[in-house]
């Protein structure tokens, strides 16, 4: 059992802080893409100082970083925009890798041991500045998880009530020391059962490893099994990554095969309260998923790209896949046909893409 600092409900210093009052401006995942970001403020009709002439305030959904050409310019323009009181930011699961000093595909930028490896799919991208570094690290981890207020709520992959209301008791400022704990509490768990050796023997006798994707290994229950115990039974992985089961035919995706798939938690949320999310890669048109490393299901398969989603049509995910120009720039195809930075306005519903498209979004509120 995980032992977690108790943090009272609506306290200020919770993982779980309130939205501000008035119109707001929910940007997607920005994945390192400045100059996107700067094109949309312009179109949404902020200045250079983050103000807005009708009072609106920016809202960012997290994934701020990675793949992009200039992660440290975005960081540093959501940095003054939240340290000026005229944005408020949420953390995505590409923040929380950079907290944890956990490097994934696309965050050489930051970490030196990704740097060459990402050279051959990201390059060119702007690298951190050795005397930047701390300082970013220092106000991502004061980032919340979620925002709140009574007509609305945003997260990064998935409002989930139980893991909602864990985090809510947490202080802010603790995210990297929490999930740590639930990382180690599973793994505990897998050498306190007989998974580990399972998961052993299953490694040796795949001679390929999971990296290659030339080989497509073979179903791996006891992989599968662990792999749905890290998301599942770490509350803020559930909330940044989203919910998870099982998948019997393995698909490469991030760099590695992979054994459970991502649920459309949105078709079983039964609040009238609305959504907002990122993470998700939604598209405006149909790609050729295997082109960005997406082997698994489209969870966004006949689903409308402009439509509210879910039970009552009351989620919406905003993140329109801009994390995904790194694939126009190596097929030198114009940037940003497929592959777009989008925020939704609140209270209107109104989409605005950052070449300056606007698009009304459909099917708000009704069952599905």
């Amino acid at each position: 059992m995980v032992a977690h600092t108790a943090c009272a409900p609506g306290t200020p210093l919770s993982l779980i802080q309130p939205l501000p009052a008035g119109p707001l401006d929910i940007v997607g995942d920005i994945h390192g893409e400045s100059l996107a970001l700067e094109q949309l403020l312009a179109h949404l009709g902020y200045d250079a100082q983050g103000r807005h002439a009708d009072g609106r305030t920016l809202v960012f959904v997290g994934d701020l970083v990675d793949r992009g050409p200039d992660s440290p310019a975005v960081v540093h323009r959501v940095r003054d925009l939240v340290e000026a009181g005229r944005a408020v930011a949420v953390l995505g699961n590409h923040e929380i890798n950079l907290l944890r000093d956990d490097p994934k595909e696309g965050a050489g930028w930051f970490f030196e041991v990704r740097a060459e490896r990402d050279q051959h799919k990201y390059a060119p991208f702007a690298s951190a500045l050795d005397e930047h570094r701390a300082g970013l690290v220092d106000f991502l981890s004061t980032l919340p998880i979620a925002l709140e207020r009574a007509d609305l709520r945003v997260v990064h992959a998935a409002w989930q009530h139980a893991q909602i209301e864990i985090v809510r008791r947490l202080p802010l400022g603790s995210v990297r020391q929490h999930y740590d704990e639930w990382e180690r509490a599973v793994r505990a768990l897998a050498r306190a059962s007989d998974l580990r050796q399972r998961m052993d023997a299953e490694s040796a006798a795949w001679p390929h490893g999971l990296e290659d994707p030339a080989h497509e290994p073979p179903d791996m229950p006891a992989h599968g099994e662990h792999e749905v115990n890290k998301q599942m039974l770490n509350p803020l992985k559930v909330l940044t990554g989203g919910v998870e089961r099982r998948t019997v035919q393995p698909f490469f995706a991030g760099g590695k095969w992979r054994f459970v798939q991502r649920v459309a938690w949105w078709d079983e949320y039964d609040d009238e309260v609305p959504v907002v999310v990122g993470h998700y890669w939604r598209r405006l048109n149909a790609v050729d998923r295997d082109v960005l490393g997406k082997g698994d299901e489209d969870i966004f398969g006949g689903v409308d790209p402009l439509a509210w989603h879910g039970r009552r049509r009351n989620v919406f995910c905003v993140d329109f896949s801009v994390g995904g120009r790194w694939a126009e720039r190596r097929a030198r195809t114009p940037l940003g046909v497929d592959f777009k930075l989008a925020a939704l306005r609140w209270p209107e519903r109104v989409l605005v893409f950052d070449d300056g498209e606007t698009s009304p979004t459909r099917d708000f509120g009704s069952l599905g």
